[in-house]
Order: structure tokens, then C-alpha cells, then sequence
């Protein structure tokens, strides 16, 4: 793979400077359709917590609030991005319904059973230790709360040459499994585009 894959593959793990707010408005336009099926998804009350975990330009966290109008929470390990998503979400910040911070999701500092959603957008590739992360997400979630994980297929994953190296890549099986192992029980897939994406919703 040549560096420069690497390097854009590197930016959409973790968007920074200059290119990583390009290549965020690139996954805003080429993942619409993942977000129209998240927001579509999420049903949450005005009062309710939402999570998005890696909200990059908070392009997602925007449209979430647009429909809910709840408590915006988001974490990504992007210091830049976190800047570039507290410009986007003007409306929620001056609501005080905007809460964002730098961080990993296999170390989330909120306390339990805290968010009514917890929402990501092809992020998982990433993680240090899935099944951890997973575990996280399980344990901020209020019972009866569903995660909403949206990926894109191994399948087309490896049509791209930029995802040859740090992308872990999964099929629906997998994040069944994986889920499984960190304690959920409930969980559905649907598909979004065929042979493309799909979203994998955990319901604790």
C-alpha cells in the first residue's frame, strides 16, 4: 500500500488538521445514507442523553439534535474535531444540550445506565479492544436502550485500498459475537445498503 492510502487511511481512523475536516466532509457526503437510517432510527425524548462516539464534524450530533432536541453527548479522539463539531452544533451549545469531549469509547468517564442512545458511524474498525469497548457502551446505556453501530461491509471494506492496514473489518456474525461477549443479549441487524453497510443495534 502506498503512504499516501496510509495516510488517508490513517485520517479516518483519527481526522486532524486540515485534511482530517476534508476528508470529515467527504464521509458526511459518501455515508448519507447511514445517517439518514440512524436518525431514523433514534427515538429518544427532549430530556434524554444522547452519545455519538467519534462525531468527527458533529455533522450526526447536528441532524440528532434537529429531530430531538436531547442532551448531545459526544467523544472522539480527535482534540481537532472536537473544536470543528463545537462550531457545527451553535444551536445545541447555546442550549447547553452540547457535551463534548477527546477521548477513547473503551474508556467512557460517564456513569451507568446514563444515555437513552448511543450512536457510531463506522468507528469500530478502530478500537483497541472491541469486546471492552462494547462493554462500555452496555454499561452507560439506561436498560432498555439500544446502541446503534453502522458499518460498512468487510465486503466493500476491501475494495478500498486505503483500509488495507488499521481498519479492522467485520461481517454481521462478527458484531453478534462480539456483542454477545459483552453482555448483550438482544441484538438486530439491519441492512442499509445491500452488499455495502448495515447497522447493528444492541439493546440492553
Amino acid at each position: 500500500m502506498s503512504k499516501f492510502s496510509d495516510y488517508v487511511g490513517s485520517q479516518f481512523g483519527n481526522p486532524r488538521g486540515f485534511v482530517g475536516l476534508v476528508c470529515c466532509v467527504i464521509m458526511n457526503v459518501i455515508n448519507r445514507a447511514m445517517y439518514k437510517n440512524v436518525v431514523a432510527l433514534v427515538n429518544v425524548n427532549a430530556d434524554d442523553n444522547i452519545l455519538d462516539i467519534g462525531f468527527g464534524n458533529g455533522y450526526l450530533l447536528q441532524r440528532l439534535y434537529s429531530k430531538q432536541k436531547s442532551h448531545m453527548y459526544g467523544i472522539d479522539i480527535s482534540e481537532d474535531m472536537v473544536a470543528a463539531a463545537t462550531a457545527r452544533n451553535k444551536a445545541a451549545a447555546l442550549e447547553n444540550d452540547l457535551h463534548l469531549q477527546e477521548g477513547d469509547c473503551c474508556d467512557l468517564t460517564f456513569e451507568d445506565n446514563f444515555f437513552s442512545a448511543v450512536t457510531s458511524i463506522n468507528t469500530i474498525y478502530f478500537w483497541n479492544d472491541t469486546v471492552w469497548g462494547l462493554s462500555e457502551i452496555r454499561r452507560v446505556l439506561k436498560p432498555g436502550a439500544t446502541f446503534y453501530n453502522v458499518v460498512y461491509t468487510k465486503e466493500w471494506l476491501d475494495k478500498l485500498s486505503y483500509t488495507e492496514k488499521g481498519f479492522k473489518k467485520f461481517v454481521p456474525q462478527d458484531l453478534i459475537d462480539l456483542g454477545k461477549k459483552a453482555g448483550f443479549d438482544d441484538i438486530t441487524v439491519k441492512e442499509i445498503v445491500k452488499g455495502k453497510s448495515f447497522v447493528v443495534m444492541y439493546r440492553k
